[in-house]
C-alpha cells in the first residue's frame, strides 16, 4: 500500500533524484537537444522557506514510488486567485497499473483545498499523455503548449 505524505524538499531530494533522473530519462525532450538534469536546487530551497513549494511523496514500504512537486501562490494576473502551478509528477511504472495516480490526486487536491488554492493547473508530456486520468479526476482541458528548440 503506498502512503502519501508532504515532505520537506530539503530532507527528501538527496532520496528523491535517482527517481528525477529516471523520469528525465522517460520523458524528457531536454536530452533530445543534449541538455542534462540540472536542477535549480537553490530555487527549490527557496520556495521551501517561503512556503511556495509543495512535494507530495508517495512511499510503499518507506520507499518512494511516486511524488508530485507544484508551486502555490498567487496568479500572477489574478492575485486574489491562489494558483497551484505544476512542477513535475510521477508513477513509478510497476505502480501505473493500479490506483496510485488517483489516490495521489486526491490527497494532492485535498491539501490544496486546506491551503486554500482556488486555482489548480496540471499538464503532461503529448508522448506520455495523462488526460485520461486528468479527465477521470475532473480536470478540463483550457490551453496546449508547443515548443520550439532553437539553435539545435
Amino acid at each position: 500500500m503506498i502512503t502519501f505524505t508532504i515532505e520537506p524538499f530539503s530532507g527528501v531530494y538527496g532520496e528523491l533524484l535517482p527517481l528525477l533522473r529516471k523520469h528525465y530519462g522517460e520523458i524528457s525532450t531536454h536530452k533530445d537537444h543534449g541538455v542534462p538534469l540540472d536542477p535549480v536546487v537553490e530555487v527549490y530551497r527557496a520556495r521551501e522557506l517561503d512556503g511556495s513549494l509543495l512535494m507530495v511523496i508517495g512511499r510503499e514500504r518507506g520507499e518512494i514510488v511516486a511524488y508530485f512537486v507544484c508551486f502555490i501562490a498567487p496568479g500572477l494576473h489574478y492575485r486574489d486567485c491562489l494558483t497551484c502551478s505544476p512542477d513535475i509528477f510521477f508513477v513509478r511504472e510497476d505502480k501505473r497499473t493500479g490506483l496510485a495516480g488517483v489516490r495521489m490526486f486526491r490527497f494532492v487536491e485535498k491539501e490544496l483545498k486546506r491551503r486554500g488554492v482556488r486555482r489548480w493547473a496540471v499538464g503532461s508530456k503529448v508522448q506520455h499523455d495523462a488526460s485520461a486520468l486528468f479527465k477521470f479526476l475532473d480536470f478540463e482541458p483550457v490551453e496546449t503548449t508547443y515548443e520550439k528548440w532553437l539553435g539545435d
